[in-house]
């Protein structure tokens, strides 16, 4: 059995934050300063393999080519091709076959960047890491490292393997991308429990994480899929995308038309065969009317009403990568969304104040250099105020400035809100340090948890102190009430620490601040220190997300926090942005069993909860499931590489563009290029326009086409003197099928459409009453051709008899007329006037109108194109009758529409 094997086999590296270091140098069989050998390390690259995340199995580019040709519909266009060629009708069947070709490539190119998270992984790992090989720190590419090496990291790296620290100096990570925590971590060596969660193991560093501030060499411990960001990616490979709601919609839908072609198909080549008409001829009126019937221009429609609705939402940020999520969106009725960065701004600030018996909420006015006292403005004029924002800004290491070009910031975040918060008091810090220059200083470190600076000034020397208030107030013997130095009893104590939890529960990072005035240097400068106040920070909300939250509930939509934050700093946001009460409850991730543990209550437990604090990877993929299996249409947001699996899982996973790693970028449907929470709010409402617009095109386009099959069933069962022929109806759906619907594809949104509820997941594109409108408004629209045709020949042409052709013509022509005006009729507002509507107001219908009529007069006009089509109409009567008629089916349409018999 090899080195490795041999301990990866051992139990102690299942929790290696639970073992002590020196313990675990000798489970790995390494030594801290001189690390592995090159014969080891040769040895280990062998049995543990490269430090790198494998791709799952990958969709060629020919299968994603073949999956656009996989569906009922395309189905149904390619036997109507194949029986237009069985009958030698070329043209309708070479016409078929291009719309069914431009919709392929259409859709393949729109989808070639729909599966590459797992590079955006591999990506990740391209870095080089610092490690002791033979006594000597050498660099190496990172995907050489093994277990067993002594990695070095410092302030800016990115740690490239899971490792168990063994030293450190100042060691703080930010772990937001794997564990959704907003704060920098501050690194420790000892071992914690082995039930610790994974925000809270002080003393491993994991791969995809940043050192924000310090150094320290931790000992590798886990590589390449064995990491905890391994385990995310093969969670990524494992996640189902799951078909959009548009996907599963057009596939029912052309089930059912299906159906209900061939059914008619059946019944009108029954009936003729019953009247005693020819085989063969009855065949040829069948491929006539399942040309009729099928509505070539829908594959093609729909993908470019769906294209124009990306561009639309690229103008307001938001990068959809695939197309049918465009319309997702408009059905989802959960947003499932992180908390740091997303809900919040990702800064830390400060936000209250507590000084002897006074305390206040504050808010920062940076560009007036101001601060806004909210609930006590009193506090301003107190000694323990100025002394609070002198420690600030001199015990610090961080650098801040405003300027007319913006922020200028580095160094530790939390520093840089002190920073901020003495800027807007109006504090100067370089005047400040020249006044009280710095000879000394004692780093914040994990074991201390203080942070303290000596400087010197004109009457002797000044001390400055933070730290975590139980610490502090530990050191200190004496606190400022008001302007006097009083000393600082056991009960005062407790008061300051009972002060300090207090607000600590409600969600905020508290820290105290002391100082100490001496005339000559003390030895040891952090001991009988004067406790001056406490300061709480908090990740603050941004301030454009309360209203979207507010116009999410409004539109029917369920905002839901899960974040890897702490419970008490989840519910302090979530009440201030409106997504919780006070009285409401926040689900711990220790809490949650695993999926197939839940019992009924637990489900409805978690469906109807508002925040979700300390969740794994696991969690939110087991939650986007729930409530998918509830039949919700979950909008997944995220930014970290934690977020991934769900992302991916999610009917529509939102990245963020600005902060979001990569991996969650390629693993989403969509991203949002500016990570604000508002721009969802108008992708929703464009998501709903498009699926109102492909309704509308729909029903456009099987009223239309249905109006045909009418006709020709119509005539051949009656065996009428005029019919059309199989060229015509080609032309006509040409014509009248693709431009008046691509106009109906953009119309902008209905004006209360964020004002109703989502639809449910299961609602057809079609339903029971739109049917019944499309069967009404084909129904008139046959009978005013029909009767335009009886019309020309009983007043114009009684006295000649039956002339074939000239009926045809009328009836061809006042077909046209009648579908081209028809898209006007595709408004569904009620209770808005004619000339009000989106449709009569949508520029585009009217530039497709009068394309479609141009086309129409240029194909009589021209005598080739006349010719092939058959057409001549006579004199200027029949073109009366025509018009006549074909005004009279929009009339009578309009008017069942304001009567609402139909929708």
């Amino acid at each position: 059995m090899s080195t490795i094997n041999s301990i990866q086999q051992n139990d102690g590296l299942k929790n290696p934050w639970a073992v002590d270091h020196p313990a675990m140098l000798k489970l790995l069989q390494t030594d801290a300063d001189a690390g592995l050998s090159a014969e080891e390390v040769v040895k280990r690259l062998r049995s543990a393999g490269y430090n790198k995340i494998e791709s799952g199995k990958r969709i060629s580019l020919a299968m994603v080519l073949i999956n656009q040709f996989i569906s009922p519909f395309v189905l149904l266009l390619g036997i109507a091709a194949g029986l237009s060629f069985f009958f030698k009708e070329w043209l309708d069947g070479i016409a078929i076959i291009v719309v069914i070709l431009i919709n392929a490539i259409i859709g393949f190119l729109m989808e070639l960047q729909a599966e590459q998270s797992m590079e955006a992984l591999k990506k990740l790992t391209r870095v080089p890491a610092r490690v002791m090989r033979d006594g000597k720190q050498i660099e190496i590419p990172s995907e050489e490292l093994v277990p067993g090496d002594i990695l070095f990291v410092e302030s800016g790296d990115m740690v490239t393997a899971d490792g168990r620290l063994i030293r450190l100096s100042q060691l703080q990570t930010d772990e937001s991308a794997l564990t959704g925590e907003s704060l920098p971590v501050e690194k420790l060596v000892p071992p914690l429990n082995e039930q610790t969660a994974l925000a809270e193991r002080a003393n491993m560093i994991y791969k995809g994480t940043f050192v924000s501030k310090g150094n320290g060499y931790a000992v590798v411990v886990s590589t390449g899929m064995s990491t905890e960001f391994g385990a995310i990616a093969r969670m990524v490979q494992q996640a189902e995308q799951a078909a959009t709601p548009l996907e599963k919609k057009i596939a029912i839908f052309s089930k059912k038309l299906i159906w209900i072609t061939v059914a008619l198909l059946v019944l009108i080549f029954t009936a003729g065969l019953l009247n005693g008409k020819p085989f063969v001829s009855m065949l040829e009126t069948s491929i006539a009317l399942a040309v009729a019937a099928i509505p070539e221009g829908l594959p093609i429609v729909s993908t470019l009403a769906l294209a124009y609705g990306m561009l639309r939402m690229a103008r307001h940020n938001v990068i959809v990568k695939k197309l049918s999520s465009v319309e997702t969106l408009g059905g989802t009725n959960v947003i499932c969304t992180d908390k740091t960065g997303t809900l919040t701004q990702n800064k830390i600030e400060a936000v209250y104040i507590h000084i002897h018996q006074a305390s206040t909420e504050i808010k920062l006015d940076l560009p007036n250099q101001s601060i806004h006292f909210i609930s006590n403005t009193s506090i301003s004029n107190a000694p323990a105020y100025h002394h609070l924002g002198r420690v600030a800004a001199l015990c610090n290491t961080a650098y801040f400035d405003l300027d007319g070009k913006g922020e200028t910031e580095s160094g530790d975040p939390l520093e840089i809100g002190l920073l901020k918060m003495a800027y807007c008091a109006g504090i100067n810090r370089q005047d400040l340090q020249q006044l009280f220059p710095k000879i000394d200083e004692v780093p914040f470190s994990s074991e201390t948890k203080i942070m303290g600076t000596l400087h010197k000034n004109n009457e002797g020397y000044y001390i400055a102190a933070k730290g975590a208030v139980e610490e502090l107030i530990a050191r200190c013997t004496s606190v400022l009430e008001g302007s006097e130095i009083v000393p600082l009893t056991e009960e005062k104590r407790n008061q300051w620490l009972d002060i300090a939890e207090k607000r600590a529960q409600s969600g905020l990072r508290m820290l105290a601040f002391a100082f100490r005035d001496e005339d000559v240097i003390p030895k040891d400068f952090l001991h009988q220190l004067t406790l001056t106040g406490l300061i709480g920070f908090i990740d603050p909300p941004r301030p454009e997300v309360r209203a979207a939250i507010a116009e999410c509930k409004s539109a029917g939509i369920k905002v839901v926090m899960i974040t890897g934050d702490h419970p008490a700093t989840a519910k302090n946001i979530a009440v201030q942005l409106g997504l919780a009460k006070e009285t409401d409850g926040v689900i711990h991730g220790g809490t949650m069993k695993h999926f197939n543990e839940l019992t009924q209550g637990d489900k409805e437990k978690w469906i109807n909860a508002s925040v979700f604090a300390r969740v794994s990877p696991k969690h939110k993929l087991d939650l986007v499931t729930l409530y998918q299996n509830e039949k919700m249409v979950v909008g997944m947001t995220g930014d970290g590489v934690n977020d991934a699996p769900a992302l991916k899982k999610a009917d529509i996973g939102i990245a963020m563009g600005e902060r979001g790693t990569q991996v969650a970028q390629e693993a989403a449907a969509m991203v949002l290029k500016d990570d604000a929470f508002s721009s969802i709010v108008l992708a929703v409402k464009q998501g709903r326009a498009i699926f109102e617009n492909i309704r509308k095109f729909v029903i456009f386009l099987l009223s239309c086409n249905l109006s045909e099959l009418l006709i020709i069933s119509t005539a051949s069962v009656l065996n009428l003197h005029f019919q059309l022929f199989p060229l015509q109806i080609l032309f006509i759906n040409l014509v009248t099928d693709v431009l008046p619907a691509l106009a109906l594809g953009v119309t902008e949104a209905e004006p209360h459409i964020m004002q109703r509820k989502p639809y449910p997941s299961e609602t057809p594109i079609i339903d029971k009453e739109r049917w019944t409108a499309i069967f009404v408004y084909s129904i008139i629209i046959s009978i005013a051709c029909i009767g335009g045709v009886f019309t020309s020949h009983e007043l114009l042409h009684n006295q000649e008899g039956w002339n074939t052709e000239l009926c045809n013509n009328v009836l061809f022509y006042t077909l046209i007329f009648s579908q081209i005006l028809h898209v006007l009729n595709m408004s569904f507002e009620k209770g808005i006037a004619f000339y009000k509507t989106e449709i009569f107001k949508n520029r585009y219908v009217w530039y497709a109108i009068i394309l479609c009529i141009a086309i129409t007069v240029l194909s009589f006009l021209i005598s080739p194109v006349r010719k092939v089509l058959d057409v001549s109409i006579y004199g200027w009567n029949d073109w009366t009758i025509v018009t006549l008629f074909s005004f009279l089916s929009f009339f009578v349409i309009q008017l069942i529409k304001r009567l609402r018999w139909v929708i």
